[in-house]
């Protein structure tokens, strides 16, 4: 199994279908796999051998899907970067990997002489723009470097290094084979996500350097869809896109699918093409899933829980789990292990614990991936007797059913009773002055900790001490007051990581020095 199959076959297949639509430039499958294997050749030339690691510093685009593919088919490994990093976190993950080729785009240029510093050898520039202080040029290599054969490297070889952990400590690399990220994307697509008579047209909008993007990447190369790209998320751009492109699927974030849910122009585009819809990266409200629902009436709604230790998908909650009237509670879940995957929930010895119980989601199978770059103590510490342990606790119900409540770091703990900040943003966001929200722990001098939560409010609800009361009120009605928040905030928005992640170290972080937010803090009594 190795990952640049799907294009040898969607060459042979489909020539003359669009592979991908970026802008104005669109290119056919067999002129893809041509400019694949002249990038390929491109960089075996500027000295890329077998096993190396190359970056991609980029927005979203047709050449960032080229990157994957050329490295791959070099027999090179990806280190695509986060591109919300400051330098000094992208020179990190640059050294930490031995990276010393690194392909950049217009956008992050000027950032090239900084990045210099981190042991790279070689830039490659992929934008439009003026070349300066590169040393080769993606255009001009895809145009007329020498075609090389595919080296067709996979099963358990390295395909990529994805760096994690930005919510919780410093970044680990996660090294995934071409096998994990094949056995994810076939697990994906049995459960039905590019299913249809037609081949699906897949939007890009998620940022193309995180894993939630290409699962559904590789899915739709497998499905020989089309790859139509934005350079980032923003409602209106990703609704022209779709409405432009008869886009048919895409992976989305909580967050995103917040946004359009919500915005006041979404009724004059037509997204009625829209007929799958993916969703992860985060735990989503009912009341926003609910919305989204009512917004994008043509499309069906697909939940992947996983992280990127997973390739990155654990459970998957189908759509016609998400269309049975008698069952609404199970929008509360990430749904039942996929079928390439085994899921538990242990105790702290590594037992599993009994239905309803709550544990540690614990997950096996061959997508599990092959380590932390070069930190052989905490990958044992997270691999035991086959199984990665997530860090997230959940339970699970007598069907299989998985809850996903809380991050074993970010649990509350509040007069002894333990508090998982899903279920109360849950409760939160039903109220409707609330747009989105998040729920953390903060030190308490009677309770050892309060349950404190960070509002956005819908546009035109006043952030006053009678909304605290109302909101407040509200959740009382729907969980145990000692779970109610203690206290409130009003934000204009969550801080977030670029796969909307709420960042809550930041949060407790502002509660400390409120300077840093400009939110406003409103106190209430319990």
């Amino acid at each position: 199994m190795y990952l640049t199959q799907a294009l040898h076959r969607s060459a042979q297949q489909f020539a003359d279908r669009p592979a991908t639509v970026c802008g104005e430039r669109t290119h056919t499958f067999a002129r893809t796999a041509e400019r694949v294997a002249r990038l390929a050749g491109g960089l075996r030339a500027l000295g890329v051998g077998e096993g190396d690691r190359v970056a991609y510093l980029g927005l979203n685009s047709d050449r960032f899907l080229e990157y994957y593919l050329a490295t791959w088919w070099a027999g090179a490994v990806v280190n695509p970067v986060n591109v919300r990093w400051a330098a000094a976190e992208i020179g990190f993950s640059l050294e930490d990997s031995a990276t010393t080729v690194l392909v950049v785009d217009d956008a992050f240029a000027p950032m090239i002489p900084e990045l210099r510093r981190y042991g790279l050898r070689v830039v490659v520039h992929a934008g439009d723009g003026p070349m300066t202080g590169v040393d080769a040029s993606w255009t001009e290599l895809a145009r007329s470097g020498d075609a090389v054969e595919d080296r067709r490297r996979g099963g358990d070889e390295p395909a990529g290094i994805w760096y994690t952990g930005g919510t919780t400590g410093f970044p680990k690399g996660v090294v995934l084979s071409h096998a994990n990220l094949l056995v994810s994307a076939y697990g994906l697509s049995s459960c039905g996500v590019f299913g249809g008579d037609e081949p699906p047209r897949y939007l890009h909008v998620a940022p193309m350097f995180h894993l939630a993007d290409l699962a559904g990447s590789i899915g739709a190369m497998l499905a020989g869809g089309t790859h139509v790209m934005v350079p980032s998320f923003a409602p209106v751009p990703v609704m022209d896109a779709v409405a432009t492109h008869g886009v048919t699927h895409t992976v989305l974030i909580p967050i995103m699918i917040q946004a359009l849910a919500d915005h006041p122009e979404r009724a004059g585009y037509d997204l009625s093409t829209l007929r799958r819809v993916v969703y992860g990266g985060s735990p989503i409200a009912q009341a926003v899933l609910e919305r989204a629902r009512t917004a994008l009436p043509s499309a069906e709604f697909l939940q992947a829980y996983g992280q990127t230790e997973l390739s990155p998908v654990a459970t998957v909650l189908g759509c016609a789990e998400h269309d049975d009237p008698a069952r609404r509670y199970l929008l509360r879940t990430g749904g039942r292990a996929a079928p390439h995957a085994e899921v538990r929930i242990v105790d702290e010895s590594g037992e599993e614990v009994s239905r309803g119980s709550i544990g540690e989601i614990v997950c096996r199978g061959g997508h599990v991936m092959l380590g932390y770059w070069e930190r052989p103590e905490e990958t044992a510490a997270a691999l035991r007797d086959g199984w990665m342990h997530t860090g997230d606790v959940g339970r699970m119900d007598p069907e299989g059913y998985v809850e996903v409540l809380d991050r074993l770091k970010d649990m509350i703990i509040t007069g002894g009773e333990n508090v998982y900040s899903t279920e109360v943003e849950n409760a939160v966001a039903t109220h409707p002055a609330v747009a989105t929200c998040a729920v953390v722990g903060l030190p308490d001098e009677t309770w050892g900790e309060r349950v404190h939560a960070v509002v956005v409010l819908r546009d035109g609800v006043p952030s006053t001490d009678d909304t605290v009361a109302q909101i407040r009120e509200h959740v009382r009605g729907l969980v145990a007051g000692y779970k109610t928040p203690r206290t409130v905030e009003f934000t204009d928005a969550l801080p977030a990581t670029p796969t909307g992640k709420v960042l809550k170290r930041e949060l407790r972080a502002r509660a400390v020095d409120p300077a840093r937010s400009g939110s406003s803090e409103q106190p209430a009594t319990a």
